[in-house]
Formats: C-alpha cells, sequence, structure tokens
C-alpha cells in the first residue's frame, strides 16, 4: 500500500497522501508506476470517447485526451521537458545548466520542445481517432503506461541522482534489475493482451512495438542527460516520460 501511495501520489493528482518517502517505498512506487500511467490513460480515453459522444470531431477529442495527462500530473512532466530542453540546449557546464533546469521561467529551446511535443501527440491521436473510437483510446492509455515504464527504467541500478535532493535522489537506483524486468515484462503481455482482444495479433504485435520505440527513445535521452548533467533529476523524469508517450504514438499512427 505504501508503493501504491507513493506511485499515485507523485505521478498524479489524485488525492492520494504519501505516507512514506524511504528508498523502500520508492521502490515499490515505481514498479507499480505503470499502473498510475494506466488510471491517467483510461481518464484521458474517456475524455476523448465523451467529446467524440457528444458530437466532436477527431481533433477536438485528440486534444482532450492529450489534454488529460497534463492535467493529471498538473503539468509537471511537461515542465520537466522543457526544463530538460532548456539544460541540454544551454551548452553550459552541468552545474550551470542544473542551475537553469531549476529556474521557474521557460527558456527558447523549452518553448520549441513543448510546441513541437504537443503537436506531435495530438496528431498522432487524430490519426488514430479518426480512423475508430477503439484506436484512438488504446493509444491514449498505452502512451500513458509508456510515459510511466519509462520511469521504471529508470530508476534501475547504475543511473545516479544529479542532484543529493528532490524526487531523482529520492527514487535514483532504487528498482533492482529483476524487478525491472519483471515490470517491463508484465507490462508488455498486459498491452498485448488488451490490444489482440480489442484488435487481432497484427494490432497486438503494433502496440508492444509502440511501447518497445516509446522506451527506446526514453532511454536515449537517459543517456544523454546523465552524460549531460551527471545523473536524473524529477525534470529529467518528466521528459523521459513525454518522451516515451510521444514517440509510443508516433510509432501507433504510422501504419
Amino acid at each position: 500500500m505504501h508503493g501504491l501511495r507513493f506511485a499515485f501520489g507523485t505521478l498524479t493528482v489524485l488525492p492520494v497522501r504519501v505516507t512514506r518517502w524511504d528508498r523502500d517505498a520508492a521502490r515499490a512506487g515505481m514498479m507499480w508506476a505503470p499502473l498510475a500511467g494506466l488510471v491517467a490513460g483510461l481518464v484521458a480515453a474517456a475524455a476523448g470517447g465523451l467529446i467524440l459522444l457528444l458530437g466532436g470531431g477527431p481533433l477536438l477529442a485528440a486534444v482532450a485526451a492529450a489534454a488529460v495527462p497534463a492535467v493529471l500530473t498538473r503539468g509537471l512532466h511537461l515542465d520537466g521537458l522543457a526544463d530538460t530542453a532548456d539544460g541540454l540546449g544551454s551548452g553550459r557546464p552541468a552545474a550551470d545548466a542544473l542551475r537553469i533546469m531549476k529556474q521557474s521561467d521557460i527558456g527558447p529551446f523549452g518553448v520549441i520542445t513543448l510546441l513541437f511535443t504537443l503537436s506531435a501527440q495530438i496528431a498522432a491521436v487524430y490519426e488514430l481517432y479518426a480512423q475508430s473510437w477503439p484506436r484512438g483510446a488504446a493509444a491514449a492509455v498505452l502512451s500513458a503506461v509508456a510515459a510511466r515504464l519509462a520511469l521504471t527504467l529508470a530508476c534501475r541500478p547504475g543511473v545516479p541522482a544529479a542532484r543529493p535532493e528532490g524526487l531523482g535522489a529520492a527514487v535514483a537506483g532504487v528498482v533492482p534489475a529483476p524487478g525491472v524486468l519483471a515490470v517491463a515484462a508484465a507490462t508488455a503481455a498486459v498491452c498485448a493482451g488488451a490490444a489482440g482482444a480489442l484488435f487481432d495479433a497484427l494490432g497486438a504485435l503494433h502496440h508492444v512495438l509502440a511501447l518497445a520505440v516509446g522506451l527506446l527513445a526514453a532511454q536515449a535521452l537517459l543517456r544523454r542527460c546523465v552524460r549531460r548533467f551527471g545523473g536524473v533529476t524529477g525534470d529529467v523524469f518528466g521528459a523521459l516520460a513525454e518522451t516515451a508517450a510521444t514517440a509510443a504514438l508516433a510509432t501507433l499512427a504510422l501504419a
């Protein structure tokens, strides 16, 4: 229960009080992260479906489905993406880049990254909703799950924290390698089963491929951030989540 509280209390705005902030709770919480993503994705899919039910078009449904995850995280993942883009784009030494990321304002790199990321997410979900409601709904769920699973993978041993405080320091390296593999395998199996039930075997393969592409994109960014900043921060975790979600959606939108 402490792990579930940690997962939902730190990764969503749902009224869940985190009662423990130690390494054990963080470990369990980050292993439950995909479940928090599943809940966020289901709410996003419901929002898109409601728009369609009320007579709205697929574009408006896509905007709603993309907006819900931002609302459910208070925009923290998008904020982390923008801050990470500013830090990476600054060209400054690690300490200066981390200072830039901690500032409350947003720079040109962050603005451009947010613009293209949200545009890509909305465009991809629009394409899928235009095909059918189940495809758009499945994409909303899968992207949210991929976003949180990327965070679980980023908490594996060997990935240090860039700062001695903050969310990055609290969860860095807390999930052992067997736990990472187990969560990833279980998540992929559930995604494949759900997509297979909704569509067919090819659809199941497509959704698992989208999940894998999202995770690979996030891991590429993770490697870059560790080399550039010396480790992970809360902002980096937000950037990883948005990168995984966007890459997964783009893969699903491609035939």
